[in-house]
């Protein structure tokens, strides 16, 4: 975008979202289409629609606004609030937020936004929910267990639990069986990529697809590796802060979690990475950085297979 190109800052909510420009003109609008078509009626031609990235409430706007043929981007929340730390700013309303996001726009280079299509859109919802009901079932394992601990006291509880918990894996197997039809429709050959690499299985290799969009959002591996948050963040200052290397943990979790799976079975069945293993664990390393280590092995043949 050019210097003369006008930002807009939007800080949106559930109902509505505050708009406010580099002149200082603030607006409201209801976070609904009708909101959606007053707030294009006020836009610039060449203007610039910068927002975070808030879950569910932005996806609606951008979409929208990206159809219309409007520059849009959405940005990473962490950075816009590491922004308002560094300003020492005392005051937090949705005005000030999108103050704040117009600021971060006007003095960094921020991405464009790229709509998805509808077969990228319902994927991403299958793997929402899919993860939810991953979470719950977890849940109702857990307390299952925690009954049958206990003599299995209430028959009504245990049978209750275990109907739940039925259900539960029908609508897993099913979302998981939509999730690999529509991906074997858009990335059949990428998906049979993945699967080829030894350790890799059927699921990692769908999430990674899902979540990277086909490994277009990244420019290289490194890039993917910090996302899943598996690269090491270094702690040293001056002579008495030595602390220790930790993966920084910022990524996707369920996907850092699935690799890390992963990386047991690349340990036993895939030639680099086991040898990788066991050159650190030989070296008197901790089986657990090995394993890290591993993990990021295996995304970087996941990257390099499915780009090249």
């Amino acid at each position: 975008m050019t210097k003369n190109t006008k930002i807009y800052g939007v800080d949106i909510s559930k109902d509505v979202f505050d708009v406010m420009d580099e002149q200082g003109v603030h607006q409201k609008f209801s976070n609904d289409p009708s909101g959606f078509k007053s707030f294009l009626k006020t836009l610039d031609k060449d203007g610039l629609v910068v927002m975070e990235a808030t879950g569910y409430y932005h996806y609606r706007l951008a979409q929208f606004l990206y159809r219309k043929n409007v520059a849009v981007s959405v940005v990473n929340p962490l950075q816009v609030k590491r922004f308002i730390q560094m300003k020492l700013s005392k005051v937090k309303t949705d005005k000030s937020d999108a103050r704040a996001i117009c600021e971060y726009a006007q003095k960094n280079q921020v991405p464009l936004y790229n709509a998805l299509n509808e077969t990228q859109a319902e994927c991403l919802q299958l793997f929402r929910l899919l993860d939810s009901y991953l979470k719950k079932r977890t849940a109702i394992k857990n307390k299952l267990h925690g009954e049958e601990a206990l003599g299995r006291p209430s028959k009504v509880v245990y049978h209750s639990l275990n109907r739940t918990l039925k259900h539960l894996n029908k609508e897993i197997e099913m979302l998981e069986s939509r999730l690999l039809e529509l991906v074997k429709k858009e990335q059949q050959q990428q998906l049979t990529n993945l699967k080829s690499i030894p350790g890799m299985g059927t699921k990692t290799a769908l999430f990674l697809i899902i979540i990277t969009d086909g490994f277009t959002k990244f420019e290289n591996a490194s890039q993917l590796c910090s996302y899943v948050g598996i690269t090491p963040t270094i702690r040293v200052s001056g002579k008495s802060v030595r602390g220790k290397s930790r993966i920084s943990k910022r990524g996707n979790q369920k996907l850092r979690n699935l690799v890390f799976l992963c990386a047991f079975s690349a340990c036993k069945h895939n030639k680099a990475c086991k040898e990788l293993y066991d050159r650190i664990v030989d070296k008197g390393k901790s089986k657990k950085l090995a394993l890290i280590a591993v993990a990021n092995k295996l995304l970087k043949q996941a990257f390099a297979v499915a780009t090249s």
